[in-house]
């Protein structure tokens, strides 16, 4: 018989045999497996013996009442239901019992009906922690840092660290370049709290119009502005009971940098347009690439913010400073694409996988998957070979971007043909550096958007 089909189990405790033989017979036919105590002492003995996932116990009993009996019974397994029966006279003890761990109880002369429904409640109640409990261990085995991979001791150290800040309900700052897996980090310490089975919310701070952030963020209410048709929930009410992730927190503007302050001391917010408080119960995780003490002291990002926010700091570890993971997460890349693309493959060409491990990798791991990506859908051999590569990933050779464009490791061509390869390089490196954020990278470049997205259609960059 499996744990499915094994029958739920009650222990049923009074010093009156007429009773315990009415409810071992009420309970026997509600598909439990019935034992009996006569009197507290004998219920925890026999509780200790068999843990029923039901107590129906009196209060008023010889050697040791139903409340002593309760505690012992609790202390040795909390996730039993214990309902107590009681005299009406006991009420106020009863309503006490409750608030110190009873289920329920009920009052004698009691409905038999009440009593079906009670137990039928109880043992639903602990399928669900069950359940619950289940689902945590599996989405932190998924999710929390024991999936993280890696082969490098600096990053096992993160990974512990990762683990312990995740059982408490500190707010995280994760700093570290573009691509190193912050947003990994972050779900790690989420899916490895008690907070893993509520919701996971991810807000990337630079992706949404200056406009809209307030409202993002909190929420509005119909009417607030035009446009606001309908009353609309923010990311903080969103991610109740769970974890709050803001990605690129350096790119908040002041303004919304003081409404979090706010938020993050009193754990209350309005909704744009509105004037009733509302509680909020989240986690707040933050990671940004850029550095917040330089901010600072330039003026650009709260002093006090920072200090609220950095109650834990974690630091990502670039691609070329664990050099031993590349051809771990490459691994793991190529089964995860080819497992997408219906595609077989038997791994990667020993000259492929030296290309990827002399590359500096200044995208990251997410340059790392893309590539791979990228090799697994132009692969036409039953292996990655170096052609399959991008073309940026120069083997064994200083890539274009690097290095002078008439260096002996690139031989002349046409010009045209050089500049082209030059700018496609170049262009695909500052998107790595920025995130993916086509503003900000054609800032960086001196371009304007329309530019840069004539480049990308042009150079067939995604």
């Amino acid at each position: 018989m499996t744990a499915a089909e094994t029958p739920a189990t009650a222990l049923v405790v009074d010093d009156d045999e007429a009773i315990r033989s009415m409810l071992t017979a009420v309970l026997s036919n509600e598909s439990l497996t019935v034992t009996t105590a006569a009197n507290g002492q004998d219920a925890v003995e026999a509780f200790r013996q068999h843990h029923a996932d039901v107590v129906l116990m009196d209060i008023r009993m010889p050697k040791m009442n139903g409340l002593q009996a309760m505690k012992a019974i609790l202390e040795i397994n909390r996730s039993s239901a214990v309902i107590l029966m009681t005299a009406f006279a006991e009420i106020a003890t009863a309503v006490q019992a409750v608030k110190d761990g009873a289920f329920d109880y009920v009052i004698k002369p009691f409905d038999l009906d009440e009593i079906r429904l009670l137990v039928r409640r109880a043992l639903e109640i602990s399928a669900m922690r069950a359940d619950i409990a289940s689902l945590r261990r599996e989405l932190s085995d998924r999710y929390g840092a024991e999936g993280i991979l890696t082969a490098n001791p600096a990053m096992k150290d993160l990974r512990q660290t990762i683990a312990k800040v995740a059982r408490s309900q500190a707010t995280v700052l994760i700093h570290g370049e573009s691509g190193t897996g912050k947003e990994l980090v972050a779900a790690a310490v989420h899916y490895g709290s008690p907070r893993a089975t509520g919701p996971f919310v991810r807000v990337n701070c630079a992706a949404i119009p200056e406009g809209l952030l307030e409202s993002e963020f909190f929420g509005h209410e119909k009417g607030a502005f035009t446009g606001a048709a309908t009353r609309r929930r923010g990311r903080f009410e969103q991610a109740d009971g769970g974890s709050l992730f803001l990605d690129e927190i350096g790119e908040m503007s002041p303004g919304l940098q003081v409404k979090l302050l706010r938020v993050l001391q009193e754990r209350e917010f309005e909704r744009v347009g509105g004037t009733e408080p509302i509680r909020t119960d989240v986690r707040v995780i933050v990671a940004t690439n850029r550095d917040l003490e330089a901010m600072v002291r330039e003026g650009t990002f709260r002093q006090d913010l920072y200090f609220r926010l950095n109650v834990v700091a974690l630091k990502t570890i670039p691609l070329r400073d664990r050099r031993e993971d590349i051809r771990l997460l490459a691994d793991h890349f190529l089964e995860r694409f080819a497992a997408d693309n219906g595609v077989k493959l038997r791994g990667f060409d020993p000259a492929a996988l030296e290309c990827l491990e002399a590359y500096p990798w200044p995208g990251n791991v997410r340059e790392l998957a893309n590539a791979v990506e990228r090799a697994v859908v132009m692969s036409t051999t039953s292996a990655i070979q170096p052609e399959d590569l991008p073309e940026s990933i120069a083997c064994g050779s200083t890539p274009v971007f690097e290095a002078h464009p008439l260096g002996a490791d690139n031989p002349i061509r046409p010009l045209r043909e050089m500049v082209r390869t030059f700018e496609s390089h170049v262009i695909q490196r500052a998107l790595a550096e920025n995130d993916d954020n086509r503003a900000r990278t054609a800032a960086q470049l001196g371009i304007s958007r329309r530019a840069l997205l004539y480049k990308l259609h042009d150079y067939d960059i995604s």
